[in-house]
């Protein structure tokens, strides 16, 4: 039985830092609860942070924008 995240983030491709990137704590997150920061990479489907287990996926319909 697998474990389910304990919080779930969706984001906007406008959203990301890079093509596929965000990082983990965000700026929502409460300053009691950071941990250092890691970069997550979308690329290839929806993503757990290592340290709090909080998911990262895109928004239903969002595709990632093609790198030039």
């Amino acid at each position: 039985m697998s474990e389910s995240p304990k919080s779930v983030v969706e984001l906007a491709a406008d959203d990301l830092l890079g093509p596929g990137v965000t990082h983990c704590p965000n700026p929502a997150m409460p300053l009691w609860s950071n941990h250092p920061r890691v970069y997550l990479d979308l690329a290839h489907g929806p993503v757990a942070c290592p340290y709090c287990g909080t998911a990262y996926r895109l928004k239903a319909g969002e595709r990632l924008h093609a790198a030039h």
